[in-house]
């Protein structure tokens, strides 16, 4: 929609809405018709939702609300005046606002609303929650063709001035770039690390310097833009040396002369923090594109003073080699995904406890609340030992200083005094935070987002306040450690002690793709009460070693910690490996976790990836666990299983042989022929017209790939065959001699020693007798991954594993929605998809003992599942088990096989939940794992 389009859709909506309103018959159809019409969301009866209960003394309904942008709506009808107070059915008198805080009051904080909408059809009264006693901004209906952009907050999922804020520190981000490779042509000796480390910290100074001339922090507006704009080129380079030397410098010790000499340079004030104070940096020579690029593109056309923090670190650390980020295994964080993090781990809980002292009817009581409140926001302690460019730190900072500027609005009344001379009124300090990282730059990206950060909330106490702070010089310094934090001793960083909060993005880095110096880091961290590694330290993920010096330093202590971690930490063999040691050795528990979800970041080179957040504790939580199922939609459970499920702690470690009497599985056929033994459709068709001979030794091959999308494949197949009958089949002879030739080439000494067998495959293991053909990899989206049940005619390869002599009753078993649950619960993960594994699902599955009759009934549904795949044999399995796609036949026979294996368990069909069939599958594991060790 044009902004014409829209203007005329606003227009056309006032003019039809006026003077109609009747509250309880038309309230919905307005608010449907304003999303539609005017702000053109398509469906807006899933955008908006109505009467939403809420229980006071007595059930009340929410008008409206909008849960993607965070508004509550209480409407009332035509010529009703928003300020006056309406009479409530408890009898208490309360205006449409002071209605609407009463409901909030009420919700539990993940769905506290930002803004509050009160409307009487012809009037909109909006509130910013963020100053929830500030003036409302009032809309007219009659005005609303001129400003509907007024109310483009009720769709923008992303607030205007947050997406501002991003727009603008992206922005920021490609002209340091751009800084960044103008200057690195000028060195002499580039690719020195003396020189990366100078140009590094000349950027950091200069984009102090840009958002210092733009905030007012310097003075008046454009002197660091003036100041450089009396350099000619040539001179530019001293001009920036006297000028980083004379931030460095307390006024009482300049060149008494100075103001003399250079009045321009003398003005600056002095910074202290560090940041201006190495005098070895090397500068290189300016050229007329970069004064250019300085003076106009960085200072002349852009505001610095509109970044925000937290995305502009990011950002600004993306200027470093794309290839020292991935091989670091950075990934940055939105600010949404930050709040993921630091919201259940401590943010929710302080909001729900300034709002309950908000409440406190009594001005003394409440006052002395809220001054104890603000000194326990100063007293809390942060760490993040992985703290990157320092966005968790950043965010965490702003988050309780506009905590803070709430309890200043509270405590202010309009009064400009409340604190004595020696007292500041802001408490809040970046010295509470503290960070660990490995790269110099980062750390010196994390320090600076910290100071601006500082300011920009510095200014908005001033408005609160009415009166004016300094910021400079810097009083208060956060403590980010240069270090590697798997080797540095956290308490040489912050004592214990001190400390509350533990959090952070750790860097994701599978156990295959570490480096020979990061498989030692974790050797050296995951140990044994002796101090030896454990078995399966060398196959778990670069993040693990986080959780485990986290849960040693917690020892004893109330710190809580939040991680995000790569999702394959709680699937399959790594869940033992990871968690078993954290709550062996410290008893460890999960307060929180937020399951799979894609991670995307607000850097340049985007990453996404398969993430979960956990939050973990040692001393007892009195809140329930909390699972996030997706957004800020959660549940309490009883327990947070490392498998993040509400299940019993219970690891299911890798197992050699299966733990119930059953076949064992094995990989498929593994041809290793370099194409050759294998045909398609076309090629399969051309060799059986030309050598018909040939039939008997070509068989139906399936891969994965085959199996589930249909795809006609075969293989010559002849572990025995008459020499004479390959004299007359040149193809296939030729075929067999070109999978000799490959094999020798090889330079695994195994493979060449099978070039003596060119007619076989490398690895055989085809069954004589029916198998279940198990994908090895299947799509998350399939509530069944489709097992086959197939003749030994058809060659299964190595792309998936097999059951041998099996039984249509274990095939039922496997292909119910019992071992689907398992298989979620337990297995691996490809992104998403499951990675279903032998040693871990198969081997540990926790079989039934069903009766003879039940064993009957499990035979008949399963062989009906068979029967209603054959209905459509010109349909792929893939399509087969889609979910919208599945046909009627083939999901009741599913559902009848489900209901057939869920008795044979025992399990009550109309209440177990998959949740709780896992809890039950997870017991009997546990007796099954206990009577084998028992024998």
């Amino acid at each position: 929609m044009t902004t014409a389009q829209q203007q005329q859709a606003a227009k056309n909506f006032a003019a039809y809405w006026k003077d109609k309103g009747y509250e309880k018959g038309e309230s919905q159809p307005f608010w449907l018709s304003l999303l539609r019409d005017v702000y053109g969301v398509e469906h807006p009866e899933q955008f908006i939702q109505f009467e939403e209960q809420v229980h006071l003394d007595h059930t009340s309904f929410i008008d409206g609300t909008i849960p993607a942008t965070h508004v509550l709506i209480e409407q009332k009808g035509l010529g009703k005046d928003l300020n006056k107070p309406i009479k409530q059915s408890d009898g208490a008198l309360l205006t449409p606002f002071e209605q609407a805080k009463r409901y909030i009051l009420e919700l539990p904080v993940s769905q506290h609303p930002r803004w509050v909408v009160t409307c009487n059809f012809s009037t909109f009264y909006v509130y910013d929650m963020e100053r929830p006693r500030g003036e409302p901004e009032i809309i007219e209906l009659a005005n609303l063709e001129k400003e509907y952009y007024r109310l483009q907050f009720l769709v923008d999922a992303g607030n205007e001035h947050l997406k501002r804020e991003m727009e603008v520190s992206i922005a920021a981000g490609e002209i340091v770039g751009l800084l960044y490779d103008a200057f690195y042509k000028q060195y002499a000796n580039p690719e020195s690390e003396h020189s990366l480390k100078s140009l590094n910290k000349l950027c950091v100074r200069l984009v102090f310097c840009l958002y210092a001339e733009d905030a007012g922090i310097f003075g008046h507006h454009g002197m660091f833009h003036d100041y450089l704009k009396g350099f000619d080129t040539r001179g530019l380079r001293k001009g920036l040396v006297d000028l980083f030397r004379v931030l460095d410098t307390k006024p009482q010790d300049r060149d008494p002369y100075l103001k003399d000499d250079n009045p321009e340079l003398a003005a600056f004030p002095y910074v202290n923090g560090g940041l201006f104070s190495d005098e070895n940096i090397e500068i290189p020579p300016f050229t007329d594109e970069i004064r250019n690029l300085l003076l106009e593109k960085a200072s002349e056309n852009f505001n610095w003073s509109e970044i925000s923090p937290t995305i502009f670190g990011a950002v600004f650390e993306s200027t470093l080699n794309p290839e020292t980020r991935r091989s670091g295994g950075m990934h940055y964080t939105s600010i949404e995904n930050i709040h993921k993090v630091i919201d259940p781990l401590f943010l929710d809980k302080l909001k729900t406890e300034f709002d309950e002292i908000c409440a406190i009817p009594i001005e003394r009581s409440r006052t002395a609340k809220l001054r104890t409140f603000q000194r326990k926001l100063a007293s809390l302690t942060f760490l993040d030992p992985a703290c990157g460019s320092g966005n968790f730190l950043t965010e965490t900072y702003l988050s309780l200083r506009r905590l803070e500027n709430k309890i200043l609005v509270e405590l202010s009344h309009g009064q400009v005094t409340m604190y004595s001379a020696s007292e500041s009124p802001i408490q809040v300090s970046i010295s509470q935070f503290y960070g660990i990282e490995i790269n110099d730059f980062a750390v010196t990206v994390a320090k600076t987002a910290l100071w601006i950060a500082e300011s920009q909330m510095m200014k908005e106490t001033e408005k609160i306040l009415l009166v004016p702070l300094e910021f400079l010089p810097l009083k208060t310094n956060a403590y980010i450690v240069e270090g590697n934090a798997l080797r540095v001793d956290w308490e040489s960083v912050v004592s214990k002690s001190k400390l509350n909060y533990i959090m952070g993005n750790p860097p994701f880095v599978g156990y295959s793709l570490q480096s020979k110096e990061q498989k030692s880091d974790i050797l050296s961290i995951y140990v044994d009460e002796k101090g030896k590694p454990y078995k399966t330290a060398g196959k778990i993920d670069y993040v693990a070693g986080w959780y485990y010096k986290a849960a040693k330093l917690m020892q004893n202590t109330p710190i809580h910690t939040a991680f995000v971690s790569t999702n394959s930490i709680t699937q399959g063999e790594q869940v033992a490996g990871v968690w078993k040691p954290l709550y062996d050795q410290f008893g460890i528990h999960i307060d929180f976790a937020y399951r799979t979800f894609r991670w995307d970041s607000e850097a340049s080179l985007k990453a996404h990836v398969h993430c979960v957040i956990v939050g973990f504790s040692i001393a007892q939580n009195a809140n329930a666990p909390q699972i996030f199922l997706g957004g800020k939609q959660c549940v309490a459970v009883k327990n947070v299983s490392p498998y993040l499920l509400d299940t019993p702690t219970v690891f299911v470690e890798s197992r050699n042989k299966p733990l119930c009497n059953i076949p064992d599985v094995v990989k498929g056929s593994s041809p290793v022929d370099g194409g050759n033994l294998l045909l398609n459709q076309e090629e399969y068709d051309d060799l059986i017209e030309s050598e018909p001979l040939a039939k008997k030794y070509i068989y139906p091959f399936v891969g994965a790939k085959e199996f589930l999308h249909g795809v006609k494949r075969w293989c010559i197949w002849m572990p025995t065959y008459n020499p004479a009958d390959i004299k007359n089949l040149a193809k296939v002879k030729k075929r067999i001699e070109l999978t000799r030739e490959f094999r020798l080439s090889s330079t695994k000494a195994a493979t060449r020693k099978y070039a003596d067998y060119p007619s076989r495959f490398m690895e055989t293991r085809q069954p004589a007798s029916n198998y279940i053909l198990i994908p090895r990899h299947s799509s998350e989206t399939r509530k069944y991954i489709p097992f086959g049940f197939m003749p030994p005619s058809i060659i299964c390869g190595d792309a998936n594993s097999m059951v041998p002599n099996a039984t249509v009753y274990q095939f039922g078993i496997l292909i119910s929605n019992v071992h689907m649950a398992w298989t979620r619960a337990v297995c691996g993960r490809i992104k998403s998809d499951y990675r279903y594994s032998n040693d871990v699902v198969y081997n540990n599955f926790p079989w039934p003992t069903p009766t003879e009759q039940q064993k009957a009934k499990i035979e008949q549904t399963a062989q009906a599942i068979l029967d209603a795949r054959a209905l459509y044999p010109d349909s792929s399995l893939a399509d087969l088990y889609d979910d919208l796609t599945m046909p009627p036949e083939l999901r009741k026979a599913h559902q009848d096989n489900d209901r057939a294996v869920m008795q044979a368990y025992g399990f009550n069909i109309k209440t177990t939940t998959e949740s709780s069939c896992v809890a039950e599958l997870m017991k009997l594991y546990q007796q099954k794992v206990s009577a084998a060790q028992s024998k």
